[in-house]
């Protein structure tokens, strides 16, 4: 068996130091090794997977250099990329396999760097579907999901706070332990909850035991075991002090579903996106979920032995064939709205979700009355149905209802109809497609855990976020409500100074705050004030910077009023290559928090996914900043209500602490 060793911290890299690295034969031997901490665990249940992680990965520290990314990989470098991955039938897309290079280079210093045993890091799957819109949407299909489960539930995220959202997963919690009861089922569902509220024994051990007594009240509120009898639940606390903060969020589900999000559970105004992947990248998420855990698992993950490679994966449902769609259109023909009955539906027999009689209603689902679908075909009918405007009444109106119902906001719409065809569409399904490459490309920032510090660049995601812009040859689109690391912002510049079309959508006045706080990189105002006017006139053409405008919108609203606000975190290289899942482009993200992020190989997806965000909100219409000094202004020159300004003062670094305060109470932007 070989053993890699951990290294020490890396000094600081900066984007204009990049030279080459090879894949060493160290790694690439690791890499085709048959043992991972999912094999190993699996021939020894009873073990915390941590310990497992260090006798297969640990050993005597040992300092090495930074990795480094090289402008032009030659083919020898992508051939041997290419051998370090489970692709599929396809060979990646030599973006993709130049990226990915340099992503591995981070496992050579540390072989965990990728959160996953490194025979995992590069794999394939599908994606049936992709959800664009609030956290309820989000919220409803990992409730479906789950109530559809037959063996394990493991569901991680960042932030927990008791309301409609979370209600919507624990009553799906209570339908799958019903459903188990009523098939008889003798071996007991297991469900593990993984998520960070800080906590002071956490600078004595990071994973904290959560008791039944803790995580049954106050802002948590999860089932008890009385309430959920076939369920067998455990639930882990995870932080580390100072700012290694747990921001992942995914669900993995029968070791068949891998649901990653950015979305945290709670109730807020936040536009979010959601990836539903099945096939063998699954079991890449599930080693994943196996190093975060850390602790033993009582009981042990029933599916250990049971490879989701192996399994059948793919579908969407019997009726799939049907919302299959050659360019993003509403999954819903011939629907049309229940006049009687606000928030649901017609449809006639011949729609998957349709009863014997001639017409049947489909209500909304919700924490108050819970309707579970048996596939994703039917799921994306209900939701798509509830922007879907009754007669005589507009699409921005009941487009406006539901982004309303979100964070239970009056907010009234400013946007104009929008034309038919072009409705907001939630749940976005993907057209029948073979297995296309995708990479892990996470952020494990161990070095959080003793001095906060902002060295930590050599990490897969933010080697994948370089490395993608740096080989990035026509277009570059990012959509995060913060963006202010100081890595990125020089190679972004780079790339608009070469010739590159450069689009940011940004949210305004997200976290403003705590993005003051010192050696955080500033508001998304002051970075995108001194990016344009850092460039020449003539390279300003290439930099597009807008603001968030929602569906329902027709100019920005800042975040600080908690109406409309974007959380999206998606990087689009050329139109081939994605980078999706929970890190934002600020400081916090690149070097403090955990975050599980994918590297996608797809022109198909990366497509849709491109037409999707165009079509959900009115940024690219309404958002765009003055070229002239990167400032938001309406047709009589007023500029954002309640924008900061990129001139914030001396004393900046008072309101800072403030935004912190609220980071930690969870009311601040993350």
């Amino acid at each position: 068996m070989t053993i890699l060793q951990k290294p020490a911290l890396p000094p600081k890299s900066s984007v204009v130091d990049y030279i080459a690295t090879m894949i060493s034969d160290e790694l690439y031997q690791a890499i085709h090794s048959p043992a991972t901490i999912t094999s190993l665990l699996a021939e020894n249940p009873t073990e915390p997977p941590g310990k497992i992680a260090e006798q297969l990965y640990g050993g005597e520290e040992r300092p090495k250099p930074p990795p480094t990314l090289q402008k032009n990989v030659g083919k020898g470098d992508l051939d041997r990329a290419n051998k370090c991955g489970k692709w599929g039938r396809e060979r990646p897309s030599d973006l993709f396999l130049m990226v990915y290079h340099d992503v591995l280079s981070a496992l050579e210093d540390d072989p965990l760097a990728g959160m996953v045993s490194p025979p995992l890091m590069g794999s394939c799957g599908v994606l049936p579907l992709t959800v664009i819109s609030t956290v309820p949407d989000i919220a409803r299909h990992m409730a479906n999901c789950i109530a559809r489960a037959t063996s394990e539930v493991y569901f991680a995220t960042n932030f927990w706070a008791y309301g409609d959202n979370t209600t919507l997963i624990t009553n799906a919690l209570r339908e799958l332990s019903r459903r188990a009861g009523e098939r008889g089922q003798k071996q007991k569902i297991v469900v593990k909850v993984i998520y960070d509220r800080g906590n002071i024994k956490q600078f004595f051990d990071n994973h904290q035991i959560v008791p039944p007594s803790s995580y049954t009240t106050g802002a948590v509120q999860l089932p008890s075991p009385d309430e959920i009898p076939n369920i067998d639940m455990e639930v882990i606390n995870f932080h580390r002090p100072l700012l290694g903060t747990f921001h992942s969020k995914y669900v993995v589900i029968d070791r068949k579903i891998a649901l990653l999000t950015s979305c945290n559970i709670m109730e807020i105004d936040n536009l979010e996106m959601m990836c539903h992947f099945e096939g063998p990248i699954v079991d890449s998420f599930y080693d994943m979920a196996l190093i975060s855990w850390h602790k033993a698992l009582t009981p042990p993950l029933p599916t250990l032995d049971r490879q989701a490679a192996a399994g059948e994966w793919g579908g969407i449902g019997e009726a799939q064939p049907r919302f299959y769609q050659e360019s993003i259109e509403a999954p819903i023909q011939g629907l049309t709205k229940n006049p009687t009955s606000p928030g649901s539906y017609v449809t006639p027999p011949s729609s998957p979700s349709a009863t014997a009689s001639p017409f049947c209603v489909l209500p909304e689902h919700t924490a108050q009355d819970p309707h579970y679908d048996p596939d994703i075909a039917s799921e994306a009918a209900r939701v798509q149905a509830q922007v879907l405007p009754l007669e005589g009444k507009s699409r921005v109106i009941e487009t406006n209802r539901h982004l309303n119902a979100a964070s239970h906001s009056t907010t009234q719409p400013t946007a104009p109809e929008c034309l038919p065809g072009e409705e907001m569409t939630p749940y976005v399904l993907h057209p029948q497609h073979e297995p296309f490459p995708i990479a892990m490309s996470p952020n494990l920032t161990f070095y959080a855990q003793t001095v906060p510090n902002n060295a930590s660049i050599c990490t897969p995601q933010n080697l994948a976020w370089l490395s993608g812009i740096l080989h990035a040859q026509r277009s570059i689109f990012i959509q995060s409500p913060t963006m202010n690391a100081e890595p990125l912002i020089p190679a972004l510049m780079d790339a608009v100074k070469r010739g590159v079309d450069v689009r940011c959508y940004l949210t305004q006045g997200y976290n403003d705050g705590g993005e003051l706080l010192p050696m955080q990189g500033g508001t998304n105002e002051m970075v995108v004030h001194k990016m344009y006017t850092s460039l020449e006139l003539a390279q300003r053409k290439n930099l597009h910077v807008y603001y968030y405008v929602a569906k329902d919108q027709a100019r920005p609203i800042n975040a600080k009023f908690k109406q409309r606000a974007s959380h999206i975190k998606l990087l689009i290289i050329d139109s081939i290559l994605s980078i999706q899942g929970n890190g934002n482009q600020d400081t916090q993200s690149w070097f403090h928090s955990q975050e599980i992020n994918v590297m996608v190989d797809s022109a198909l997806i990366c497509s849709q996914w491109e037409e999707a965000i165009r079509r959900n909100q009115n940024t690219e219409r309404y958002g765009e900043v003055s070229v002239e000094d990167g400032v938001w202004r309406d047709e009589k020159g007023e500029e954002v209500e309640g924008a900061m300004g990129w001139d914030v003062g001396r004393f900046a670094w008072a309101k800072g602490f403030v935004g912190a305060v609220q980071r930690v109470r969870g009311i601040g932007g993350f």
